[in-house]
Parts: structure tokens; C-alpha cells; sequence
């Protein structure tokens, strides 16, 4: 496909017949048709090779969390699959397994939680029912974006928490929160297909993925005293629980008082 003396995309001369990648775009060279040759080499590559991709990349998180962590962070990435990969990977896993053994979305259980009220209260309570109901279909139909839109008040809890202790900048802490909820959804998947004999699988998820990102934090700032590291993690966490839950309950007010109007 096209001339295989330069490079197909910004049109650099190809320096030898082994040059791989160009050196200025790093465009491959030379291009290879897409056939089924082609898709098997890159899915081999990308996704099922244990060596790099989602899979080893996936292997490291729940392996060694804290290594992995460190080792992206200082710019050894070349055989890990970039975090936002990972989380749209396990997020679309979350929600197909939800939807097809479970028979529900990922946040059905959401509006449960709001009691039901009667009396004087009762039309108050229904619309705020409804408008929990109204929320938990958004994430449900959404919940990809949803999951990314918490990474920025993730990373400002751990980024709070761990002032003057971890030397991360903000977009350091993205990253890492982006790690965390991979592990996340890793245990979300590993739940759903144990939901027939555990029961409240999203309270199980909930319990086990924050002790597990916190030995995964413990490991990651291991040459630091380990129950420094614990506190200041167990402080990230109720930051982000805190005010995750004021802004959920700040939106179904909103939403609420938008079906009164």
C-alpha cells in the first residue's frame, strides 16, 4: 500500500528497508493492508499478548498495583495500554454483564436507597423517588461518561489527602484515580458473576475495591511508612464519598425541583 520509500503519512523518506516506524510521526512503515492477517496480528498484539496491552496491563493492576502505578507514572510505558483504554474496556465489560446476567443496569440499585415515605410526606418522598429513578437511567445509559466525570473529584480527594506526601501533581493524581477504578470494575465483573451466590453485590464491590486500593496506594509509596500511606488514603476516600454523595443528593433536589416546576 502506497510507496514504501516514504512514509505514507507526512511523507519522511523511509531510511532503511528495517525501519519500522517513521521517526518523525512514528507512523508504520511500511503500511500493511487491513486484511485478516492484519486484524489477527493486532489483536494478538493490542489486546491477548500477556507480555503487554489490556491484558497485562490488567495482570499488573490487581497483581502489582503499586509497581505498575510507579512505573507509568516514570514513564515506563511502553508495554502498558493507557489507563482511559483500560477504564472504557472494563466499563463496557460492567455494564454488557450487568444487562445480561443480572437483568438490570449498573445503578438500578441506586433509587432503592431513597425510603419510601407516606402521610403529609408522601408526594415529596415519590418525587424525589422519581428523580433518583431519573438519575440512576442517566448513569445507566451513561455510564462511561459518568465514571469519567468522577476521575477529576477522585484525583482532587487523593490529591488533598496526600499534600506534601507524594510529590504528584493534579494530572499524576488522574491517573492514578484512573488506575483505581479500573481495579474497580475489575471486582464489578468478578461480582456480577458471582451475584447468584453472594448477596448486595454493589455493597461487596464497594468494600473490596477500597481496601484493595488502598494496599494498591500502600504499595505504590512503599518506601514510605506504610500506616502514613493508610490514613492519608482512608482521608482520600472519605473526601471523595463525602462529596460525591452531597453532589448526587444536590442533583436530585435539582432534578426534583425541575418536576415540581
Amino acid at each position: 500500500m502506497g510507496d514504501a520509500s516514504m512514509c505514507i503519512n507526512c511523507g519522511l523518506a523511509v531510511a532503511h528497508s528495517e525501519q519500522k516506524f517513521c521517526p518523525a510521526c512514528g507512523q508504520p512503515t511500511p503500511v500493511h493492508r487491513i486484511d485478516w492477517h492484519f486484524l489477527s496480528h493486532e489483536l494478538e498484539h493490542s489486546v491477548l499478548h500477556m507480555d503487554r496491552g489490556i491484558l497485562y496491563s490488567l495482570k499488573e493492576l490487581m497483581l502489582r498495583p503499586g509497581h505498575l502505578m510507579r512505573a507509568y507514572l516514570e514513564g515506563r510505558r511502553a508495554n502498558q495500554a493507557k489507563p482511559l483504554l483500560l477504564i472504557m474496556v472494563m466499563a463496557a465489560a460492567v455494564v454488557f454483564l450487568s444487562k445480561y446476567v443480572l437483568g438490570e443496569g449498573v445503578m438500578d440499585g441506586f433509587a432503592a436507597s431513597i425510603p419510601a415515605g407516606r402521610g403529609e410526606v408522601s408526594e415529596g418522598i415519590a418525587v424525589a423517588m422519581k428523580a433518583a429513578e431519573q438519575v440512576a437511567t442517566w448513569t445507566n445509559q451513561h455510564f462511561a461518561l459518568f465514571t469519567l466525570l468522577l476521575l477529576p473529584l477522585e484525583a482532587a480527594a487523593f490529591r488533598v489527602a496526600f499534600y506534601r506526601f507524594a510529590g504528584f501533581n493534579y494530572p499524576e493524581w488522574l491517573v492514578v484515580a484512573a488506575f483505581l477504578t479500573v481495579q474497580t470494575f475489575v471486582f464489578w465483573v468478578v461480582m456480577v458473576l458471582l451475584s447468584r451466590w453472594l448477596p448486595q453485590p454493589q455493597m461487596w464491590v464497594t468494600l473490596v475495591s477500597v481496601l484493595f486500593a488502598i494496599f494498591s496506594l500502600v504499595q505504590l509509596f512503599h518506601e514510605r511508612a506504610w500506616w502514613k500511606t493508610l490514613l492519608r488514603a482512608i482521608l482520600g476516600f472519605g473526601i471523595f464519598f463525602v462529596v460525591s454523595s452531597v453532589l448526587t443528593q444536590v442533583l436530585i433536589a435539582v432534578v426534583a425541583l425541575a418536576m415540581f416546576a
